[in-house]
């Protein structure tokens, strides 16, 4: 018989019993529990009621037969045409992994270091508030996602290409539940030793990955890219080129911009760092129920309407660390990650304001990104010129006073009792107070002293687009050059930056 899909309900603390679970299936096919076999295919918890159960769905197949085995990942030999890929993130990697499938030589360049060197310059801004432009948070081996909690989830209706970056994952060495789980999540501590093993496959392949490459300029010859410079010592040829830098690669914007190339101002997301205990999220989302092993950390995705714009939760870290993400001295910026057991005591989320350009005083294609860059520089003054951040209690942030103490913060650096109301802009300071007003109707107790607020979450996506033919996948001007993901402004996270780097590969080989 073909394979089925069935659904049922569960108490979590009977995920592990195959023997119920096989029972349950049983009495809803209408079927002995001997004629037919099972697997996990996605899972979600349903804690809308009281009574918290674990929505499943599973496959079924008949004993007798065996079940199917598909392929996420088929390399090929190389040919001789080759493709140079701008950045190491995900949609980078998983650009070159799709290069090698269709027989086309990927070349690697990424301004920061491998992964195991980049912890290092990590450590010296956590302890010694030291910021390397080149590697950070943000810039290095994995992108920004590799040290800031690799969440898979994505709200991409692609869900082939979906399945086939989560079964990647799991070649490389990912647990296989990032399948099965509605939310799927790596975690910082696992992640690094996937990005190496993604390495080793494109390098043992004929690729190449190169660290510690900035590309600082390049040569565009009858509306095509013809060489890269690198480092600003040496050029090189290419034929084909992917730029996947990432939302934070600011230069790259402002050197296309001075070669004329077409740049739009984007829309995005700024607000606020929150960080409540995890006991706290844990008792709200599980009406009373915490410190369970049958439960996984509780998480909230908040949204609401302040003033006609947008206000909502951004990467809610359930266990997780707020982190220092500047990418250059004389700014500061907050994001989250949590580690694979979501185990920390606390929970940290973005809570951000929809920016628009029609929103803002200047005008051109900077115009979000030179917003953005204000509030960051705002912010790095009123904390003291250090990476320390101003922070304030989340109730006297509402009733506008500055906090006389925290209750904590796992904000390494540190933080510095600021008024934010008096730091922020305006609009995005009380949008946010309506915003907060709102979640805590739906969450009562959300707004709280116990509850610490850092500034600012800005790095939500790129303020800049970077705009491409939509049939062929190039820059209009540059029938070579391909944006892609987050730094082009066409992804919103790991998966659907890594399929978009898929899709660039696909576009060139469409070319030929």
């Amino acid at each position: 018989m073909p394979i089925e899909i069935v659904q049922i309900q569960i108490p979590p603390e009977k995920r592990d019993d195959d023997a119920f679970i096989q029972k349950q299936l049983s009495k809803k096919l209408k079927r002995k529990p001997s004629d037919f076999d099972f697997r996990w295919r996605k899972r979600s918890i349903d804690a809308r009621q009281r009574t918290i159960r674990l929505q499943c769905a599973f496959e079924i197949k008949a004993k007798n037969e065996t079940w199917p085995t598909p392929q996420f990942y088929s390399p090929k030999s190389l040919g001789s045409k080759t493709v140079h890929i701008i950045g190491a993130g995900p949609a980078g990697l998983f650009a070159a992994l799709r290069a090698i499938e269709l027989g086309i030589r990927p070349v690697v360049i990424e301004r920061g270091k491998d992964v195991r060197s980049r912890r290092r310059d990590l450590a010296k801004l956590n302890k010694e508030q030291i910021v390397n432009p080149d590697s950070n948070y943000c810039f290095g081996e994995g992108g920004a996602g590799t040290y800031s909690d690799g969440k898979l989830y994505t709200r991409s209706k692609k869900r082939g290409d979906v399945e086939k970056v989560l079964g990647m994952f799991v070649k490389f060495g990912a647990d296989q539940d990032i399948r099965i789980d509605t939310h799927p999540h790596i975690g910082t501590n696992k992640l690094p030793q996937i990005i190496v093993a993604m390495r080793d496959e494109i390098i043992a392949r004929g690729g190449e990955v190169r660290f510690e490459e900035k590309l600082t300029d390049f040569k565009i010859e009858n509306s095509q890219i013809t060489a890269l410079e690198i480092n600003a010592d040496r050029w090189e040829s290419c034929e084909e080129v992917i730029l996947a830098t990432g939302h934070s690669a600011r230069d790259i914007f402002y050197m296309l911009d001075q070669k004329g190339l077409e740049l739009q101002a984007k829309s995005f997301a700024l607000g606020v760092r929150v960080e409540h205990r995890q006991e706290f999220i844990d008792e709200l989302q599980y009406h009373g129920r915490h410190n369970d092993e049958y439960l996984p950390p509780a998480s909230y995705s908040l949204v609401a309407q302040a003033n006609g714009k947008g206000v909502f939760s951004f990467c809610m870290c359930p266990g997780g660390i707020i982190a220092p993400c500047a990418t250059e001295p004389g700014e500061v910026v907050t994001n989250g990650w949590s580690p694979s057991k979501r185990n920390n005591p606390y929970s940290n989320s973005g809570i951000v304001v929809s920016v628009e350009p029609e929103d803002l005083k200047s005008k051109g294609p900077f115009a979000c990104l030179e917003f953005q860059q204000q509030v960051e520089k705002d912010c790095w003054e009123a904390a003291g010129k250090t990476q320390q951040v101003p922070a304030q209690c989340l109730q006297d942030f509402i009733e506008n006073r500055k906090s006389t103490s925290f209750p904590r913060s796992s904000y390494q650096p540190g933080i510095v009792s600021v008024n934010l109301r008096e730091v922020l802009p305006e609009f995005i300071a009380n949008r946010l107070v309506e915003g907060f007003k709102a979640f805590d109707l739906k969450m009562p107790g959300f707004i709280t002293n116990d509850a610490v607020v850092h500034a600012p979450e800005s790095r939500t996506s790129s303020p800049v687009q970077i705009p491409r033919d939509s049939e062929n996948g190039h820059h209009p001007q540059v029938k070579n050059l391909f944006p892609s993901a987050e730094g082009a402004g066409y992804a919103g996270g790991i998966v659907s930056a890594a399929i978009d780097g898929m899709k660039c590969v696909d576009w060139i080989l469409k070319k030929d």
